[in-house]
């Protein structure tokens, strides 16, 4: 019996225990953020946060604004005990809220017409939670709603965990014998022992009718209001703009055109989504017990890896000083080793100058040495006496220091040492890279290219991610995103893909859909782990597969205008002697000469996509698509020229090129001087250089009196860096591109009833190159893994 009694007050301990924590968890939603205590009429904010009212207006008076007009609180139905009897309370007590919308500023009369003042500017309160300023509008804190709900869940909870242990006293009772309140009345807004509520709701009166409540020192209205229009109350519910409207509110042109519900159903499909939230919280019980796991365990984790990291930076600490000192011992021994050298230098010349001295050393023995008389002796020890007396004089007039006493080459600059251990810290990861959007391109592959900021750790390596956005490619043009967002954020369910341990900052992408928009995203990696993503940058792949041609330089070309490069992807016109001979008719006529250059393969069917550049300071340059027999018939070439561009078995039909309503043979768009000129008609004969004559002369004489339709006014655009044209046989239609954004310049019909190939003509100076492919770059760089990045749920779901 004594184990089973154990057993049964350790389950029930147990059980207290788990209350508790559970009651204290539900303590910290029930605080207000600014006072960190129990909210007491708390106020709704714009954000959905809730605080004291009185915490509130605090804030906002610390911020500089007025104090606000605080709704009174009354303590008693209309007067106290001791000045009111029994018989008297039976007159009905005036409305509290009628007392609050007297009180309220603004209401009332007034001696004379008020001068209409303009509109309050918004408040802004700091929302602790949101960690931003919200704005309250122009009433302020007025506007804001009364959260009685959590009002109740507080006054239960107080209950529950028996927090209210501070007696409420009768407020009718006389003071020496005050009793414990029993009930409260939310009309009266007044507490009441039995006997005291008895005697102030009397049957048969209307205040027997009065709701009675748990004693409490907070008492609330029974219903929300419109904080607009008084005594109105809250019957509806606006979805667009999340707020709780009267019937007043509702006819507002404010909310013309909003989705609002009635309150029930609001009410009903709120809670309805609560209780889902729950039940699937409470299904998942054991992955949240196992997530608080992990995070126990990353605690642990934490604690060891920083003692771990700590004792490291102890040990690196501790080797710079072992090695600062071996260095010290080194450079005190080299100082030692001069000091020795240079002063045995200078005791050597202070003992030869002592030798100098009147009474000693050389002096005194030359003396002695001229004493003696005998020649032949005198002259044979006289001789080296003679030669240290000479070096001696020399020394003398040309007096030197045998070694420098100064030190100064044995002085040591630490400043950059000193720098570099001021600086020292833990190793960073690198920073955000700067995606190059200049050099960054979609063509045939996609070709992405990045740089570290120049304040940035070294990067091991890189990871390259992208993916595909979902919705219509031309919603999203190329360029870097503006904001911010988080990674991996946005609309579309297509996964993300990596490319992991790219070494330098490029990288190439194959097997990309066509006409489809890429997000792409770039971070490095070190021993410190991985860096920050880089800004997200959308690319448009192109919308047909890429066609690769080269300049046929056998057509027509004028070599004395036209060069052509050694791997014919560029071609400059240059103005040649013929157009300096024609200079002399240039006061008579207008002569230009344009030259041709076309593409060396035709086109048959399918659609085809090709880019180009054009130099900005090119006078006339036109660049499209046309039929290859007109183009050999207008530019008069040859017509039994062998072409190897084309099967002759094309299997098109060309006998309808003479309808009336048959498309232009070629279309052409025109650039000159930095400018695009986009025409304003639908077809491509006003994009010709004539609609009547060969494109050898774009401009008529003047003296012509044969009349020609006015042309549709056209548009110029400025010059993209690239441009691109896409050919769709089938339909007949060309589309003309900005190839960085691949936004649409302009779409017009084309003859493909025959074999259709690319064409450039240039009029004066100009130069032109194709696009390179992708896949002819040279990379230096080992391949990169690809794999695809899957989402926690959609591992759950397999």
């Amino acid at each position: 019996m004594a184990e089973a009694d154990l057993q049964t007050f350790t389950s029930i301990m147990d059980a207290l225990v788990r209350i508790s924590s559970n009651m204290k968890s539900m303590e910290r939603e029930l605080q207000c953020p600014v006072c960190k205590e129990m909210v007491k009429q708390p106020i709704i904010l714009p954000c959905q946060h809730s605080v004291c009212l009185l915490c509130a207006s605090e804030v906002l008076v610390q911020n500089g604004y007025p104090a606000p007009d605080l709704p009174p609180e009354p303590k008693s139905p209309a007067s106290t005990p001791n000045t009111r009897s029994p018989r008297q309370a039976r007159r009905p007590a005036p409305k509290v809220d009628r007392i609050d919308r007297v009180l309220r500023p603004g209401y009332g009369t007034y001696p004379g017409r008020r001068r209409k003042e303009g509109p309050p500017p918004a408040m802004l309160f700091p929302c602790p939670p949101c960690g931003r300023e919200v704005e309250l509008g122009e009433k302020g804190l007025a506007d804001c709603l009364r959260n009685l709900t959590l009002e109740r869940i507080v006054e239960r909870y107080r209950h529950t965990v028996s927090l209210g242990t501070v007696a409420v006293m009768c407020q009718f009772c006389k003071p020496p014998q005050s009793l414990e309140a029993t009930k409260g009345c939310a009309d009266c807004r007044s507490n009441f022992c039995n006997e005291c509520f008895k005697l102030y709701h009397p049957w048969g009166t209307p205040r027997a009718q009065h709701e009675h409540v748990q004693p409490t020192l907070n008492f609330r209205p029974k219903v929300l209001t419109c904080p607009e229009h008084d005594q109105e109350r809250l019957h509806f519910y606006c979805k667009s703009c999340q707020r709780l409207l009267c019937p007043l509110c509702k006819l507002r042109r404010v909310h013309a055109g909003h989705k609002v519900t009635p309150i029930a159903q609001a009410c009903q499909a709120l809670k309805e989504k609560i209780t889902k939230g729950i039940n699937y919280i409470l299904a998942n019980q054991e992955t949240v017990q196992a997530q608080i796991t992990q995070l126990e365990n990353a605690i642990t984790q934490t604690e060891m890896n920083s003692a771990s990291a700590k004792e490291q930076l102890t040990q690196c600490v501790r080797e710079l000083g072992a090695a600062l000192a071996e260095r010290q011992g080194v450079l005190t021994q080299a100082l030692e080793a001069a000091r020795h050298r240079r002063g045995e230098a200078l005791s050597a010349q202070v003992t030869e100058r002592q030798s100098l001295l009147e009474h000693a050393g050389l002096l005194a023995f030359s003396q002695e040495l001229l004493k003696e008389t005998d020649p032949p002796c005198f002259v044979q020890a006289a001789r080296l006496t003679h030669n240290r007396l000479v070096k001696a004089i020399e020394n003398l007039q040309c007096f030197s220091l045998s070694a420098d006493p100064s030190f100064r080459h044995f002085q040591m600059d630490i400043s950059r040492e000193l720098k570099l251990l001021t600086s020292l810290d833990f190793i960073q990861a690198p920073l955000a890279p700067v995606i190059d959007t200049q050099r960054t391109l979609a063509y045939d592959q996609l070709f992405l290219c990045w740089r570290l900021p120049q304040d940035s750790a070294p990067a091991w390596h890189f990871s390259v991610e992208f993916r595909r956005r979902e919705g219509r490619p031309g919603s999203v043009w190329g360029g870097v995103r503006g904001s911010g967002g988080v990674a991996g954020s946005g609309g579309g369910h297509w996964g993300w893909q990596r490319l992991e341990e790219v070494g330098g900052t490029s990288t190439v992408i194959e097997r990309l859909e066509m006409d489809s928009v890429y997000v792409l995203r770039v971070r490095g990696c070190n021993k410190a782990g991985f860096g920050e993503y880089s800004e997200e940058v959308y690319l448009h792949t192109p919308p047909a597969p890429v066609l690769n041609f080269y300049l046929d330089s056998r057509w027509g070309l004028h070599s004395d205008r036209l060069v052509v490069s050694k791997e014919q992807r560029c071609a400059r016109s240059v103005p040649g002697l013929s157009l300096l001979q024609a200079a002399d008719r240039a006061l008579t006529s207008c002569h230009l000469t344009s030259d041709l250059l076309v593409g060396d393969v035709a086109i048959t069917q399918g659609r085809h996509y090709w880019a180009c550049s054009v130099e900005p300071g090119s006078y006339l340059v036109k660049v499209g698509v046309g039929l290859e027999t007109k183009l050999q018939e207008w530019f008069h070439l040859p017509q039994d020229m062998a072409s190897p561009r084309y099967d002759p078995d094309s299997g098109h039909d060309s006998g309808a090129e003479d309808a009336m309503d048959s498309p232009p043979p070629f279309s052409f768009l025109t650039i000159g001087m930095g400018k695009v000129l986009l025409p304003q008609g639908t077809h491509s004969h006003n994009n010709c250089p004539s609609n009547a004559t060969s494109p050898r002369e774009p401009t008529s004489n003047p003296n012509n009196n044969n009349s020609h339709p006015t042309p549709p006014p056209a548009v110029t655009a400025p010059l993209p860096p690239r441009l691109g044209v896409c050919l769709d046989f089938e339909k007949g239609r060309v589309t003309f591109y900005d190839a960085h954004s691949l936004r649409p310049l302009w779409e017009g019909p084309v003859d493909c009833s025959a074999p259709v190939c690319p064409a450039f003509c240039f009029i004066g100076g100009g130069a032109l190159q194709l696009q390179d492919l992708v896949a002819n770059r040279t990379t230096e760089q080992p391949p990169s893994r690809r794999v695809t990045i899957q989402s926690r749920v959609t591992n759950l779901n397999n």
